[in-house]
């Protein structure tokens, strides 16, 4: 395999973020993953607090409460870890959402929205698992609405 810029180099790996071949000249030093010097002058130009690294997103805003971002959206993949980013805020929005309102694929709060979502005081989801109210097509809680409810007060649905 050859370099993706220079042609007649041979590949000395590949870029862990746009999968292409690089040469020696074209290695960027971002330990420890290999990536090019393109991707990195894209992550570098991209700036800290918004960040977009050709697998993903994050966002983070500077208003800090508990150690906590007030807002934290992300998805995609980090760039270092090759691991799904998981959003952890205050509002926390991603694919993986951990926080006091957390809405996501999978979500994880005082107050989820989410496919998957667990909640202490609400969840809303395709399975929603809350102490409080859940709503979603499977709902476990003290109270709970969908499809197939469990509700440890009331329970309304389909399957009670």
């Amino acid at each position: 395999m050859n370099c993706f810029t220079h042609g007649g180099k041979p590949a000395v790996g590949m870029c862990g973020l746009c999968q292409k071949g690089v040469c020696r000249e074209c290695v960027g030093q971002d330990a420890p993953r290999l990536v090019c010097a393109a991707c990195l002058e894209r992550r570098e130009f991209a700036g800290a607090s918004w960040g977009w690294y050709g697998v993903g997103f994050e966002y983070k805003s500077g208003t800090i409460i508990a150690g906590w971002p007030l807002v934290h959206v992300c998805g995609g993949v980090d760039p270092v870890t090759m691991r799904p980013r998981i959003a952890r805020g205050i509002v926390a929005i991603g694919n993986v959402a951990v926080g006091g309102l957390a809405i996501g694929g999978v979500a994880c709060g005082l107050v989820a929205v989410g496919g998957v979502s667990m909640g202490v005081l609400a969840a809303v989801g395709g399975l929603a698992v809350s102490a409080g109210v859940s709503v979603g097509g499977l709902a476990v809680g003290s109270i709970a609405v969908g499809g197939a409810a469990i509700g440890f007060s009331y329970a309304i649905g389909g399957r009670v």
